[in-house]
């Protein structure tokens, strides 16, 4: 079996990413094609789409969250992804035992003895008015009924588990600040999210498969739990292997992959990318070494924006008044800190509306 290392592995993720060569397509289908963009944050899938793509217009991202093409909602991992309206329709269902399982995680003291399939039910009717609501205003309304858990356990259990919900806009349009408005998935689309498929190949499952491998592949089955919050999607992937390719890894890991998927040679280029916070092409995979050195792991959790240098995480970078700082974790050449200053450049120009071209970069 062929043996791909730390490089060949790195080339592949970012040409899946769309980071080795910008992309010319809609906003829509690279998220889309990305499976969602990790969107806890409001304004770095800005950043993420930015360097991406290379026309990218954050007025047309915006455009498509208000429109509902779009949304933001508890996904992979269960956290907060901004993903396709038919994504979201279709997934939801597939995710909803992991979303109950990860609430109960954090709150299973205080949701003990509650009937879930009760709370659910209750939050349902509260929200039927069609009413926007936070988090907190939900779980008031039914504090009364249910008292002993308290708000924030009984608020998270219904609007990142119970209830298919969506954040509204303006939360999450560009250069917006605006608290969170949950509404039901099924009034803002028109549409139920699926239900749970019957078939015990898990076709659901096997699209996840698939769609991961396009943007994430070669990994592991492990990457995909990583990256979806599932585990491991093992019927899915035993009913599709047949029309997968297996590699290793340099761990002895197999990989799996689509056949027809870009694999570029390990010596291609690759340019100076400055990427968002928790962008999935970092947490998208248990193994992470292809890209972000284990020494440096914890900053993809963290929160920190990241700049990648010949494929790597090498720096972090943050703004303010309209000036990209860039703190390396290790001395660049010349001819990087010359190409990072470039892309800060154009960082600095998008976030400004072309009224800022200032960019530092410190060791």
């Amino acid at each position: 079996m062929t043996i791909l290392n730390a490089r060949a592995l790195n080339r592949a993720t970012l040409c899946r990413q769309l980071l080795l060569d910008r992309a010319d397509m809609p906003a829509i289908d690279a998220v889309a094609h990305l499976g969602g963009l990790q969107a806890q944050e409001p304004q770095e899938p800005f950043v993420g789409l930015w360097s991406r793509l290379r026309a990218f217009d954050p007025a047309v991202l915006s455009d498509l969250l208000t429109q509902g093409s779009v949304v933001r909602t508890h996904l992979m991992r269960r956290t907060v992804h901004l993903v396709t309206a038919e994504d979201a329709l279709a997934w939801w269902a597939r995710h909803d035992a992991m979303l109950r399982q990860r609430v109960l995680g954090t709150y299973r003291r205080e949701l003990d003895g509650v009937d879930l399939d009760e709370l659910a039910a209750a939050g349902r009717a509260v929200m039927a008015d069609g009413e926007p609501r936070s988090m907190a205003q939900l779980a008031r309304e039914l504090a009364d009924r249910w008292p002993a858990p308290g708000p924030r356990a009984l608020g998270e259990m219904l609007v990142a588990a119970l209830i298919p919900m969506v954040q509204l806009p303006p939360r999450g349009l560009w250069r917006t600040k605006a608290g969170v408005r949950n509404v039901p998935m099924a009034s803002w689309l028109g549409r139920a999210v699926d239900p749970p498929a019957r078939e015990l190949a898990d076709p659901v499952g096997q699209a996840l498969v698939r769609r991961y491998l396009a943007a994430f592949g070669p990994a592991a089955s492990a990457d995909l739990r990583a990256w979806s919050g599932l585990a491991g999607l093992p019927t899915a992937i035993a009913a599709i292997r047949g029309e997968l390719v297996t590699f290793r890894d340099g761990r002895g890991r197999e990989l799996l992959d689509l056949p027809q998927a870009p694999r570029p040679d390990p010596d291609t280029p690759a340019p100076v990318r400055f990427l968002p916070a928790f962008d999935n092409a970092i947490l998208g995979y248990q193994d992470r070494t292809r890209i972000i050195d284990d020494a440096d792991r914890g900053l993809s959790v963290a929160g920190a924006r990241i700049v990648l240098v010949d494929g790597r995480v090498a720096a972090t970078w943050s703004v303010e008044a309209g000036t990209v700082t860039v703190t390396a974790l290790s001395r660049l050449s010349r001819a990087d800190r010359a190409a990072v200053a470039e892309q800060g450049v154009a960082l600095a120009l998008f976030l400004s509306d072309n009224d800022s071209r200032r960019v530092r970069i410190a060791d």
